[in-house]
């Protein structure tokens, strides 16, 4: 009985977010990025040193 309850959460949980991301895609229309990466500023970047330089 408690894997059909777990069965059954999981269910619920999958329909939340599938309808959270078909509002997201409605609202900026296309999917948006959950974890963006942020670059610090102090990190060594030889590419953009070059780009300055030219």
């Amino acid at each position: 009985m408690k894997k059909k309850k777990n069965k059954e959460i999981l269910d619920i949980i999958k329909a939340a977010r599938k309808q959270s991301r078909e509002e997201e895609i409605k609202l900026h229309g296309k999917p948006v990025k959950q974890s963006k990466i942020i670059q610090s500023k102090k990190v060594y970047n030889r590419k953009k040193l070059k780009s300055d330089l030219q």
